[in-house]
């Protein structure tokens, strides 16, 4: 089976370093024009299955991404979800690093180590993103594809499952907006990385995708 797992696009917040976290941010125009992007690099792509996030961002970016005849194929799992960063949700990254200063540099240097204040660990953003994969890759036959819409975190710590690699290593790698990452294998255990972090479709080879605000 393939797996597309796919992160959603830009939205204001993601441009003005603001962390959104469960808050449910609509996609900016330049995140509805990566998604629309996304879609024209999937058009011929065969897809049997798409599941996303509920959050619109997220499910917005999966309807774009699958175009509208395949649009009502796509349905919503709770456990794919972005990370609840509690009290931080809606505060800039600069107002984070005044306020929380010693959690932050955590965050960004173990991550691993850090709950968020009234919210998540990655443990706990894993422990559910992973059952929803599951649940989702039912029914799959070896020639199947599905296309997973998520978020930043859930995204890096499928891949860090995948790959077999701490969570400590969280930022090793880059999830940029509407990016893609292709997984095959013949089941959930056995998968591979093919594809890493890959948005030619909106970014150039050397251009710069680089998150402001998790």
């Amino acid at each position: 089976m393939r797996i597309l797992l796919a992160r959603h696009g830009e939205t204001p917040w993601n441009a003005e370093g603001r962390y959104q976290g469960q808050e449910d941010i609509p996609l900016s125009p330049v995140g509805e024009k990566q998604a629309r992007l996304l879609g024209e690099r999937l058009r011929d792509v065969r897809i049997d299955k798409a599941v996303s996030s509920p959050l619109t961002r997220a499910y917005h970016t999966g309807q774009l991404a699958l175009g509208e005849a395949r649009a009502p194929m796509l349905t919503t799992e709770m456990g794919f979800m972005e990370i609840a960063h509690g009290t931080w949700e809606g505060l800039l990254a600069s107002e984070i690093a005044e306020r929380d200063p010693e959690l932050l540099r955590a965050w960004r240097e173990a991550p691993d180590t850090v709950q968020m204040p009234g919210g998540e660990s990655l443990k706990q953003v894993l422990r559910r993103a992973w059952e929803a994969l599951e649940w989702s890759v039912e029914g799959l036959g070896g020639n199947d594809t599905l296309l997973v819409v998520a978020h930043d975190a859930v995204n890096r710590v499928i891949l860090c499952q995948v790959l077999g690699i701490p969570l400590s290593r969280l930022w090793s790698f880059r999830q940029a907006p509407t990016t893609l990452n292709l997984l095959e294998g013949d089941d959930l255990s056995r998968l591979e990385v093919v594809r890493l972090n890959d948005c030619s479709h909106h970014t150039a080879f050397f251009g710069e995708a680089v998150h402001r605000a998790l």
